[in-house]
């Protein structure tokens, strides 16, 4: 009987970087679940498991992981505020939300709070697997009906100060254009590679984009492009 995790091996290894993974659930079974389906994944590596928010900051600083699966509801510190304590440091790993939850007193505080991605247990574990590779990547993981959850939110009249209100200065023509990719989900080596010009170029065009913007991360980005009309559903939304 063939794995039936083979096929998701074979995709994780063509990122040939080792993703090295903390886990964060305050159910053992749950950890060691996740533990099981990423094992068989070449090039995922689990360093690590907190049972609260407080062991996810704590074991985030240790082992300087890449990503963090962050519950939400756990006793204690949350994985909201965990996921604020964490992101609050640029250098640190990225946050990809895994929760049971899908309202809206979870999703948005959790993006707010920095977090790259959200994804329901209810996925699939290839769903997973490219959630985990999205974020790594720096690129923003919503799959659709959160995504479709945060845009129908954005609309509302009361929702314009998510995010916050930009500075004075504007972006430039060339800003604007870095702006929409990231929207669209582009990394940063796509986003070179379209406007061709160095990756360096483009990681100062998204620093100065976020400053500009009051912006935490892509997701952040992505959510204030489509709320500014900059970009749309119908032009390209990662997951979407």
């Amino acid at each position: 009987v063939s794995n039936p995790y083979t096929m998701l091996g074979e995709v994780a290894a063509m990122d040939k970087t080792t993703i090295r993974i903390l886990v964060v659930d305050d159910h053992a079974i749950v950890r060691k679940g996740i533990r099981a389906v990423l094992a068989e994944i070449e090039d995922m590596e689990v360093v690590g498991e907190a049972s609260d928010g407080q062991g996810a900051v704590t074991q985030a600083e240790a082992l300087s992981p890449d990503v963090v699966l962050m519950d939400l509801v756990m006793p204690g510190l949350d994985g909201i505020e965990a996921t604020r304590q964490i992101t609050a440091d640029e250098a640190g790993p990225r946050i990809l939300v895994l929760t049971s939850f899908a309202g809206d007193d979870m999703v948005f505080p959790a993006i707010k709070a920095g977090a790259l991605g959200y994804l329901l247990k209810d996925s699939e574990p290839a769903d997973l697997v490219e959630a985990i590779q999205q974020v790594h990547r720096g690129e923003p993981s919503l799959q659709p009906s959160i995504a479709q959850k945060v845009l129908k939110e954005l609309r509302r009249p009361a929702a314009r100060g998510f995010p916050q209100r930009p500075t004075p200065d504007p972006l430039t023509n060339r800003e604007m254009e870095v702006l929409r990719l990231v929207a669209k989900g582009l990394s940063n080596p796509d986003i070179a590679q379209r406007l061709v010009i160095t990756e360096a170029t483009v990681r100062t065009h998204v620093s100065n984009i976020f400053g500009k913007l009051h912006l935490a991360n892509r997701v952040q980005a992505t959510l204030y492009a489509l709320q500014e009309g900059i970009t749309s559903l119908d032009h390209g939304l990662i997951d979407e």
